[in-house]
């Protein structure tokens, strides 16, 4: 964005035009044929033409009084940016709608920095419209997720982070999501901390697509309470109202937060806060992670009760929907929650492994061992090590010693089988069998087998050319090698 400069009041209309078009054109990167750009955000024209007339209004904020703590100008001082962009550099991340990938925005920010900054102050700012992408959930259907322009996450990022001390300190001490600090393993502890006295009754309480639903005057009004810089309210409001595109075409986002950018999370929280300290001052025990919440009684009549009573709160003082069908009063050992289920053994409540994260652990090893990494080796190693880790460091609360061992058992053989997928040709499955140390007869006999992948990767030849040792010390990580490395 080029520096306005005061001497463009006394140009001539002409001139005026020639320069905008100048302008213009130094502003604006095609980017995947796909006639979206990356404009000048100081100067609102419209997207690809095609938007004109369809921007949202401004709120009635806009034009508010700075306030007394001058909150805008902290969002936007250079140092706080800085650390906004360093935390979206970090995380990388998909472009949005302009193109602009993580790795381009320093330098657009060097040169355009100042323009921004001055151009959200002044209140011309406008964010660009989400990119909106499906990605498939667990019960087969869809999440949509929002991914802002990097420069707008960059935003965004800053604005949390100033809000975000502002806000701690009035979250509700049992609410663990997406807040510093705390984790889903916390939440689980403290789930576990409440079974153990003996609240084993629960209402586990599901909220119908939460993220695509807020109501965006009521947050705003909950936001108004503690942001009393206008411009601030406003500038958020612009974000939700910013509109998404999807497949190819704007849509307006009236309701809803889009989740995927760095605001979202923040978002969530400070409306469901509300429901928190509704719970706390009517004596409940509960455990919320960002939309997923759990609330623990003593009887199941006292937890029918909870069900009846909070339900008409959320629906009516929050205008937030409740999934009737999965939003039940239930036995602690029957309800799912982060992934994990709950049993009550002689030594206590413990934790396992949810069946259903057990149904998509298998789902997404099968991903990891087929055929499309036959000629990756290396990329296949690293991210199935990646997700053995991630995945055992998330579950390393459950019980799960049997689950590993046959878990591993079977992701070995799936593993030699690409293997012998690999080797594809006769003579390269005998010779590899060779070097491997099988014997002469018996890398020709299963060279020129004719059984199935399968059958071959189960084979006792198999096991022992590529034996679990040899497989470790390439650098296929099992579970439960690693399950014993995090828990000692």
């Amino acid at each position: 964005m080029a520096e306005i400069k005061n001497s463009e009041s006394d140009m001539s209309t002409q001139q005026k035009a020639e320069l905008d078009k100048e302008k213009r054109k130094e502003s604006t990167k095609h980017c995947c044929g796909n006639g979206w750009t990356q404009k000048n955000r100081a100067e609102h024209e419209g997207y690809a033409g095609a938007l004109i007339g369809k921007r949202i209004a401004e709120n009635n904020t806009t034009n508010a009084d700075r306030g007394v703590n001058g909150l805008l100008e902290r969002i936007v001082e250079a140092g706080n940016l800085n650390r906004a962009y360093k935390r979206v550099r970090r995380n990388k991340g998909a472009g949005g709608v302009d193109g602009m990938k993580v790795d381009e925005l320093l330098q657009y920010l060097k040169d355009n920095g100042k323009e921004i900054r001055e151009s959200i102050v002044d209140g011309r700012y406008r964010p660009q419209p989400v990119r909106r992408v499906e990605i498939p959930k667990e019960n087969g259907k869809k999440r949509k997720l929002g991914i802002p322009t990097a420069v707008d996450r960059v935003i965004q990022q800053g604005i949390a982070q100033v809000l975000t001390p502002i806000y701690e300190p009035k979250f509700a001490e049992t609410s663990y999501g997406f807040r510093p600090g705390r984790s889903a393993q916390d939440a689980l502890r403290k789930c576990r901390e409440y079974l153990e006295e003996g609240y084993v009754w629960t209402v586990d309480m599901d909220l119908e697509k939460f993220f695509d639903t807020v109501n965006q005057s009521k947050l705003i009004e909950i936001l108004s309470r503690d942001i009393k810089d206008g411009r601030v309210i406003s500038l958020i409001h612009k974000y939700l109202k910013a509109g998404a595109v999807e497949c190819g075409r704007f849509v307006d986002t009236e309701v809803g937060v889009p989740q995927g950018g760095p605001l979202s999370p923040l978002c969530a929280n400070i409306m469901l806060n509300e429901l928190d300290h509704e719970l706390e001052r009517r004596g409940h025990k509960f455990v919320r992670y960002a939309d997923d919440m759990v609330i623990f009684c003593k009887s199941k009549a006292s937890a029918m009760q909870t069900l009846e009573h909070i339900i008409p709160f959320i629906e009516k003082k929050l205008f937030l929907k409740v999934n009737r069908e999965k939003t039940v009063a239930a036995y602690a050992g029957r309800i799912k929650f982060l992934g994990y289920g709950f049993y009550k053994s002689t030594k206590g409540w413990r934790m396992r492994v949810h069946k259903k994260a057990v149904d998509k652990l298998r789902k997404r090893i099968r991903e990891l061992t087929s055929r499309r990494w036959v000629n990756d080796y290396e990329e296949w190693k690293t991210s199935l090590k990646r997700y053995v880790e991630g995945w055992v460091n998330y579950f390393k609360l459950a019980d799960m010693g049997n689950l590993l061992k046959s878990t591993d058992e079977w992701m070995r053989r799936r593993i030699r089988m690409v293997f012998w997928k690999k080797w594809k040709r006769i003579r390269t499955r005998w010779r590899n069998l060779l070097k491997l140390g099988v014997s002469n007869s018996n890398a020709g006999i299963l060279a020129n087998s004719r059984k199935g992948y399968w059958r071959i990767a189960g084979s006792p030849i198999m096991n022992t050319a590529l034996s679990n040792a040899r497989l470790e010390k390439a650098g296929f990580r099992s579970f439960s090698s690693y399950y014993k490395s995090v828990c000692a």
